[in-house]
């Protein structure tokens, strides 16, 4: 090759690899900031235990109702390493994946205030702080989406939609709608944007979806001998076989996203408001000043929504608010894109957006420090527990449900079986659940009058008994 081929291939190329590093480096440090309450001794949910522990059985029944084939790989690995470490390795995946979404969305033109800005948004998203408790599970899922955003920095727009296919299938066996976030990913990355583009990579990411859907029916029917994904008895699906039987689930998509736009404004009502209005407010403006760009970032939205509305009218089952991370991710493109449109020139209407687009990320990185810092009480009982348990002999018997314990229902504890796993993570000790095992428990003592203490503790010969009589609701709220 001629030094003047070389050269011409290196112009090519260059437009390719966008500047990572400051964005990235934004990102990591407002990452930390918002967790830090809980990377020492991160929360995580009961049914994230197994990924903890690396223990394949207790999650091969989610490779049958989730299709979550790439987790339970994960689960088979021979080392476990620590919660404090898998936490920080998933939050720096989840840092890595929209400091490279903010980066491709700036495009050739380098990084500017609005990347580090729209990096920033994306990082506060509520339905990624609500997933992020089961960070031990996600981990392999979320590596591969972030690996996708750093190619997206790296290789052109031809080689990264080449890569969707693949992505999307190994992905989607992470978690259901991460293949919407490498949407997001290649829509950004487009620069030539036209209505055949949009058609053909539409069809692209649809083709992939299906074909990822196809894959774990396949493997589902290969090893369980069902082909498809039976949804769990837990979730009290109303599976409808018509129109009527959708019609008959609208109250439940009606749910859906009642508790979604709670969620994303912490149950306080102008922040409820403030993300939906702010789109509409941006797609508005796109439409006026950028109508190709507004289709893309509505279109990508719009899949997304389609199949999370298909999937509830469909199979009749409330999808989780952690579900919605790609609406607030397209929300956000949409957002910084138009306020950068109008500060085009130098304007009210300009300065009134980019103080919103600072107030966003400003007041969601506060509350999400003070999500990550509303389990440090539960960490903390239970750790008091678990010093006292490790001293003692013998085994240990559980009376009544801890996850009604004022502390434990202030941490939103899910299920009783979260302090057994708790405790197994921190003493290594099997603990018994008299409540579901009471031919394995001995009598449980007399405690006489408990007054306001939730939590007694007592010592006998056959082990030792944890009883926990949670309060009433009025006592709990005001013990005073």
């Amino acid at each position: 090759m001629t030094t003047a081929m070389m050269t011409n291939v290196e112009a090519a190329e260059q437009p390719h690899r966008l500047t990572l590093g400051p964005t990235l480096a934004i990102a990591l440090l407002a990452v930390a900031a918002m967790s830090v309450m809980n990377l020492i001794d991160p929360m995580m949910r009961h049914d994230d235990y197994p990924a903890f522990f690396a223990d394949g059985p207790a999650f091969w029944n989610k490779t049958l109702h989730e299709g979550r084939w790439l987790n339970y790989i994960w689960h088979l690995r021979e080392v476990v390493t620590p919660a404090w470490l898998n936490f920080a390795v998933y939050q720096g995946l989840w840092a890595l994946f929209v400091a490279s979404l903010a980066v491709v969305a700036s495009g050739p033109k380098g990084a500017t205030w609005y990347t580090a800005v729209l990096a920033l948004m994306m990082l506060v998203s509520p339905s990624e702080m609500l997933i992020s408790l089961w960070f031990n599970t996600l981990i392999p899922g979320l590596a591969v989406v972030a690996l996708f955003g750093f190619l997206a920095c790296r290789v052109s727009n031809r080689t990264l939609r080449t890569l969707l296919p693949g992505f999307v299938i190994v992905s989607f066996m992470g978690y259901t709608t991460y293949p919407l976030l490498l949407l997001a990913i290649c829509i950004a990355r487009t620069e030539d944007k036209s209505l055949r583009d949009l058609a053909a990579l539409l069809f692209l990411f649809c083709a992939s979806f299906v074909a990822a859907v196809l894959t774990v029916y396949a493997i589902n029917w290969q090893v369980h001998g069902i082909f498809g994904v039976p949804v769990a008895d837990w979730r009290e699906p109303t599976g409808a076989s018509g129109l009527s039987g959708m019609l008959a689930n609208l109250p439940k998509l009606a749910e859906t996203f009642e508790i979604i736009f709670n969620r994303n404004g912490f149950g306080f009502a102008p922040l409820i408001g403030l993300m939906p209005v702010l789109t509409v407010v941006a797609f508005w403006v796109l439409i006026k000043r950028a109508w190709i760009e507004a289709l893309y970032l509505m279109a990508g939205l719009a899949v997304g929504l389609a199949l999370m509305v298909l999937q509830v009218l469909k199979i009749g089952v409330i999808v989780p608010p952690r579900a919605f991370i790609f609406a607030w991710i397209f929300s956000a493109l949409a957002i910084v894109r138009a306020v950068q449109l109008l500060s085009e020139k130098e304007n009210l209407l300009g300065r009134l957006g980019r103080n919103a687009i600072l107030l966003v990320p400003s007041v969601y990185l506060i509350l999400a420090f003070g999500f990550y810092s509303g389990f440090v009480a539960w960490q903390s009982e239970t750790r008091m527990i678990a010093q006292e348990i490790s001293q003692q002999d013998g085994n240990v018997f559980v009376y009544g449900d801890p996850s009604k314990i004022t502390v434990a229902e202030e941490a939103g504890i899910q299920s009783y079986k979260a302090l057994p796993f708790r405790l197994k993570q921190l003493t290594g000790k099997t603990v018994t659940t008299c409540n579901t095992q009471a031919d394995a428990c001995p009598p449980k003592p007399d405690l006489g009058d408990t007054g306001l203490t939730e939590v007694h503790i007592r010592h006998s010969d056959v082990g030792t008994f944890l009883i926990f009589t949670p309060l009433p609701k009025d006592d709990a709220s005001d013990p005073a």
